[in-house]
C-alpha cells in the first residue's frame, strides 16, 4: 500500500513539475504586440512607438523609488516612446501575460511589439534613457 501511494505521488509531483518548466518556456515569448500603437484622436491614424513597461507593485521599496523616475521620463519622452507603469496589484494576470519573476520589472519593447530588453530590479534614470538610446529613441 506504501508503495502505491508513494507511486502515485511521485506521478503527481512530475505532473505539476512538467506544467511549471512548460509554462517558465513559455513565459519568455513575447506572445502578442503588447499595445504598442497609440492613439492620439480619434480621425488620426495610430503611431507605433518604442515602448517601457514598468511592472510592479505600489508597495515595495524599488518600485515606490522607481516612481518618480517613470513619471519624468513619461513626460520627457512623450511623443518618442510610451512609458506603461502597470501595477499588479490591480492588473494581477499582467504579470503572466508578462512572464514577470520579479518586481519591479521593466520590459523595452521596439516599434514593432518585439521585445528588446528585460531588466528585473531597480533602474535608474540614466540606464533607461542609455537603453531607449540604444534603441535610437532621443
Amino acid at each position: 500500500m506504501k508503495g502505491i501511494v508513494f507511486f502515485i505521488s511521485m506521478l503527481i509531483a512530475l505532473g505539476i513539475t512538467t506544467t511549471l518548466f512548460t509554462n517558465c518556456g513559455n513565459q519568455t515569448e513575447n506572445k502578442s504586440n503588447p499595445g504598442l500603437s497609440k492613439t492620439e484622436g480619434k480621425n488620426q491614424q495610430a503611431v507605433k512607438m518604442p515602448m517601457l513597461v514598468d511592472l510592479g507593485k505600489g508597495t515595495c521599496i524599488p518600485c515606490k523609488k522607481m516612481k518618480p523616475i517613470l513619471e519624468e521620463l513619461e513626460a520627457e519622452y512623450k511623443g518618442k516612446a510610451v512609458v506603461k507603469v502597470i501595477d499588479l496589484r490591480y492588473e494581477p494576470g499582467e504579470a503572466n501575460k508578462y512572464g514577470i519573476r520579479l518586481i519591479p520589472t521593466q520590459i523595452f519593447f521596439d516599434e514593432n511589439g518585439k521585445e528588446f530588453y528585460r531588466h528585473e530590479g531597480f533602474l535608474d534614470k540614466q540606464a533607461i534613457k542609455a537603453k531607449l538610446a540604444e534603441m535610437g529613441v532621443y
